[in-house]
């Protein structure tokens, strides 16, 4: 029998469930840091997310999980630089990514979505244009990985294109739809890709490594109210053109 027929025959008897799983991801910006996660069901997350698809199958991607000491240990040492940048900002050109997440020069209606999300969520938390102490400590909630447990560091080997940067979101996807379905919460954080210098090292990844981003995974502290932030979609009809 054909060892990959499963695949071909497998039947999704469930695709509501399935749905919920990615229409009910979110970034999370509050977890339950007491709630650990098992290992064991971190790994049989990234087992299920392994099966992401990729050119020519080059599975481009290397993970590094962090618990407890390890964890701790990366966020005393970022949130220092990032103090230390928030006190002296000529210490910025110390921390840069290695690839451009962002664009050079904004054009609508991406920078009108950015504005948006970003002013929603300070307004949700009561921070106001100009309070930069609120807007900086806020920022940093990112390098607490908000709390969460679990923090995932991903890098891939710099030799390789801009298509394996496809193939690894393709990858990240699947992680946080797989942790949905087993009641987790992610945040899929670029916010970590200035501070690779430190980070790097910190994981023992190799010198052709490049940090792709960072990812947050634990339980939602259903009580916060900045998880009561979600960002709006645009319909179908929006980015959609029909050729028949």
């Amino acid at each position: 029998m054909n060892p990959n027929a499963t695949q071909v025959a497998t039947v999704v008897a469930d695709p509501a469930s399935v749905d919920d799983a990615i229409k009910s991801r979110f970034s999370c910006r509050a977890f339950l840091r007491e709630r650990e996660v098992p290992r064991a069901l971190v790994e049989e997350i990234l087992d299920v997310a392994r099966r992401a698809p990729s050119g020519t199958n080059t599975q481009p991607w290397n993970v590094y999980v962090l618990q407890g000491a390890p964890r701790d240990a990366l966020v005393e040492k970022v949130c220092a630089a990032h103090d230390a940048i928030h006190a002296d900002a000529s210490l910025h050109d110390q921390y840069r990514e290695e690839y451009d997440y962002y664009p050079e020069k904004w054009i609508s209606p991406y920078i009108d979505r950015r504005r948006e999300n970003g002013w929603s969520l300070y307004g949700l938390l009561g921070i106001v244009k100009g309070e930069k102490d609120k807007m900086h400590a806020q920022h940093q909630r990112n390098y607490h990985f908000f709390d969460a447990p679990v923090g995932f560091m991903f890098t891939m080997e710099r030799v390789m294109g801009r298509g394996s940067l496809m193939d690894y979101g393709m990858f990240l996807q699947n992680i946080m739809v797989a942790a949905r379905a087993r009641g987790l919460h992610t945040c899929p954080q670029a916010a970590w890709n200035s501070f690779a210098r430190i980070i790097l090292p910190h994981v023992g990844a190799r010198e052709t490594e490049m940090l792709v981003c960072g990812m947050s995974l634990g339980y939602a502290d259903l009580e916060a109210p900045i998880n009561g932030f979600h960002t709006p979609r645009e319909p179908v009809a929006g980015f959609t053109r029909w050729l028949a």
